[in-house]
């Protein structure tokens, strides 16, 4: 069982743009209305490319897939929250609290990866959304593949329910707790707040309030071998949760914004860096009005390769 992977499923977009029933939750995103939709569409596409293609130099597959016009998906750019895939030919599919984000869920995106990758079993979570409970992917869980664990701080979009039974059906250990800002509002997405590497974490401790529940949460990261680098609400706002472990051509890197690179002081850089090295890029267009980083536009894909 891998921590990471070189494969990601990236979707490029049609239509970026600001999505009112999201920001409802997140405190992240921000409406510029400076901008026009044209312009905020350029943007994206030019810092979705640029990052792909740094992606790439470092010898990462990145599966490209095209983002379509009808139905309209302006966060289609973020496709870790609607599908996740895993080393024994699952996939899982989950419901999402806006209803605008629901039309992300392509089943030709599967259906296409079938011709290279085996998918064994299929779990469909989506059908909750009628019960309005939501458990955005690996937005809402953060997954130790190795430990079984996964991470879940509450909010709107993260059901505990939701999490136990996922836990159970996949026999993962389910490590609940809350987490708020200092407005007090919940933290709409756990992989904002932490990243988990093969041998690290980086976490924002100060989110998590209750004494207890921010004493399990660091017992069970350090009894499965993780040292945990610490951020601050600053950095956090500034994405610098919000990374991603990948597999390069020679290395492990640990990817990440430019903002949130640009926050970290040189302690926690070399930290980082006796772990595993740093890719960069900087997304401030995607950041501002999507809400997410670079973590929410990566979806791994762990499934096992077809032999040719």
């Amino acid at each position: 069982m891998n921590q990471i992977t070189n494969t990601i499923l990236m979707v490029r977009p049609a239509a970026f743009g600001f999505n009112e029933e999201t920001a409802a939750n997140n405190a992240f995103q921000v409406k510029n209305e400076s901008l026009g939709a044209e312009e905020i569409q350029q943007r994206a596409l030019h810092e979705f490319d640029t990052f792909v293609n740094k992606l790439k130099a470092i010898g990462v597959e990145v599966i490209v897939v095209e983002d379509s016009t009808e139905p309209h998906t302006p966060d289609a750019i973020f496709p870790n929250n609607w599908i996740s895939f895993h080393q024994d030919g699952l996939v899982v599919t989950y419901p999402m609290f806006s209803s605008i984000r629901r039309k992300e869920r392509r089943p030709e995106i599967i259906s296409d990866l079938m011709a290279s990758f085996s998918v064994e079993t299929r779990i469909f979570f989506e059908d909750y959304e009628r019960e309005e409970k939501y458990l955005e992917g690996t937005g809402s869980l953060v997954l130790d593949r190795v430990n079984k664990v996964m991470y879940a701080c509450l909010s709107p979009r993260t059901n505990s329910a939701l999490t136990e039974e996922l836990a159970e059906r996949l026999d993962y250990k389910a490590v609940i707790f809350t987490a708020v800002d200092e407005e007090g509002q919940e933290i709409y997405h756990t992989n904002v707040m932490m990243a988990l590497g093969e041998s690290f974490a980086v976490v924002c401790l100060d989110v998590i309030a209750d004494i207890m529940e921010r004493q399990e949460f660091i017992e069970v990261l350090e009894d499965s071998g993780k040292e945990i680098i610490e951020i601050e609400i600053e950095q956090m706002m500034q994405f610098a949760g919000n990374m991603l472990q990948v597999r390069g051509e020679d290395s492990s890197y640990l990817v990440m914004s430019q903002a949130a690179y640009d926050s970290l002081d040189e302690e926690q850089i070399e930290e980082i860096e006796q772990h595993t090295k740093i890719l960069s890029s900087p997304i401030p267009t995607i950041e501002e009005l999507g809400g997410g980083s670079v973590r929410c536009m990566m979806a791994e894909v762990f499934l096992p390769k077809l032999s040719v």
